[in-house]
């Protein structure tokens, strides 16, 4: 399969836009986004694993249960809709409803999205008033207004579209902060052409998800609306996926490629952050263990501290691995910065100057690498350093 990046961004049979409803203080700021399949499409979702849920997930959740198809994604950024209450939910149906009114479809036809303020009414009016304009803009050349409609402190609106044979998946997100795997806090609306079945949909959204969006953190903290949803329409014309065949793998490669690729941008986007960090742990006995690894060194303030600090502390970083909850043997720990070994067999190497430390982690791009020598398994987690202008960005977000 030669799978090829597309300049301009298009996906088969499906519409976009993104408008300015006045949900947000600033006026003429998109606000509101609509997906559209011209054709009925299967769908599949995953959802945030917060107890604290905007009436967006379950509705959303429902609609792809009770539908053998789906048509539309609305979204708005500016406000989130949670914990709003019976009003919320009402609200959140409202949307629903007007959508489903304006394209002429069924309402389970139709998933949505919120992002923003927490506990805040929502203006609901503002964004029924809006829908039949946000229609009539759709085009399929809608998707970066689109991607630009569900951005809150992010600092770019971030798409990706591939194409191999004649199957393309695109993508587009948003997320900065409260960026935190299982799932990592963002919306991401995917959609692509394949023929496929629902349920061969869901396994392999689950399978591109896992490795990319639920392997990113920027915070460790998980929000209450998120969710990635994905539409496949059939206008490509294949024979349909069965989950396991050589097109399955095909499609799971190219999708996984497209979520990796927005996965990284929220890291890169990450609020006030200055450097995109890799951590790679290896030589454990299960992928679960490494995992754990990685998650407690990609959200330890003192680590993520250090390096937007550019302070080459390894101290900081097996200081972290060991308090993981993962048993460890310390004598076989190997520790990389930028494959120059900081320690090994559980000792500092010798002759490794302060100076050419301090070098590397000038780089914008880092990769801390952990090997524990108990194992077999290994795994990737992604973050960025924290900075002042990181508590400064939340320290005022409602204000």
């Amino acid at each position: 399969m030669k799978l090829k990046e597309l300049k301009n961004f298009k996906v088969p049979g499906f519409l976009a836009s993104g408008m300015a409803c006045g949900l947000k203080k600033k006026e003429g700021i998109r606000d509101l986004t609509l997906i559209y399949s011209e054709v009925p499409a299967v769908a599949a979702g995953m959802f945030t694993q917060n107890q604290m849920v905007s009436p967006t997930v379950p509705i959303s959740r429902k609609a792809l249960k009770a539908s053998a198809t789906t048509r539309a994604i609305i979204a708005n950024s500016g406000n989130a809709n949670a914990f709003t209450g019976p009003q919320g939910v009402k609200d959140c149906k409202a949307v629903v409803a007007a959508t489903a009114k304006a394209l002429d479809i069924q309402v389970n036809e139709v998933l949505t999205a919120s992002t923003g303020v927490i506990s805040v009414p929502l203006a609901v009016n503002k964004i029924t008033a809006g829908i039949p304009s946000l229609v009539n803009q759709l085009s399929p050349d809608g998707w970066i207004h689109a991607a630009e409609g569900i951005m809150t402190t992010d600092l770019v609106s971030k798409t990706c579209v591939v194409q191999y044979d004649d199957i393309v998946v695109g993508g587009i997100t948003k997320g900065s902060g409260m960026i935190q795997p299982n799932m990592a806090t963002m919306l991401a609306f995917l959609a692509s052409n394949i023929r496929i079945d629902k349920r061969t949909l869901r396994r392999a959204l689950k399978e591109a998800v896992d490795p990319t969006f639920n392997c990113i953190t920027v915070d460790g903290e998980t929000s209450t609306n998120d969710m990635v949803l994905l539409m496949a329409n059939g206008q490509a014309g294949n024979a349909p996926v069965k989950a396991g065949s050589q097109g399955y793998k095909d499609f799971v490669s190219a999708l996984t490629h497209v979520c990796k690729t927005l996965a990284f941008k929220i890291v890169e986007d990450g609020e006030g952050a200055t450097k995109f960090v890799t951590f790679k742990v290896s030589g454990a006995k299960t992928r679960k263990q490494a995992e754990q690894i990685g998650k407690r060194l990609a959200n330890s303030l003192l680590v993520k501290t250090a390096l937007f600090g550019e302070d080459p502390n390894w101290g900081r970083i097996i200081a972290a691995v060991g308090s993981a909850g993962v048993p460890i043997l310390p004598e076989k720990l190997e520790v990389l910065l930028n494959e120059t070994p900081l320690v090994k067999n559980g000792q500092q190497v010798k002759g490794v100057s302060q100076s050419s430390l301090q070098k590397i982690m000038k780089k914008k791009q880092i990769g801390i690498a952990i090997d524990l020598h108990m194992g077999k398994a290994s795994a990737e987690t992604y973050t960025c350093d924290l900075s002042y202008d990181y508590v400064r960005i939340n320290a005022e977000y409602t204000t």
